[in-house]
């Protein structure tokens, strides 16, 4: 599993929950995203590169899990993971 760089570029909290805003740069298939949370209870996934993308991110968890290894598979060539993770 590739190791993958996660920038949270933006933190507030909803309710009772925090939410986590970030950018995870990509490489390989696979990988684990640090959301900066103790646990995740969802998890919303926006792939990106350079072109279209033809495939979804897959997330490979069952939720709540660690918010600080949130497992992803996505398409090889996809440049940048955005997501918004909810939790605690």
């Amino acid at each position: 599993m590739a190791a993958l760089t996660t920038e949270i570029l933006a933190r507030t909290i909803f309710g009772n929950k925090r939410v986590h805003i970030g950018k995870t740069t990509c490489s390989g298939t696979s990988g684990e995203i640090d959301t900066g949370l103790r646990s995740v209870e969802a998890i919303v996934l926006t792939p990106a590169k350079p072109s279209v993308v033809a495939d979804a991110v897959t997330l490979n968890e069952d939720l709540p899990c660690d918010g600080s290894a949130v497992t992803v598979i996505y398409t090889s060539g996809t440049s940048y993971i955005y997501w918004i993770a909810i939790g605690y």
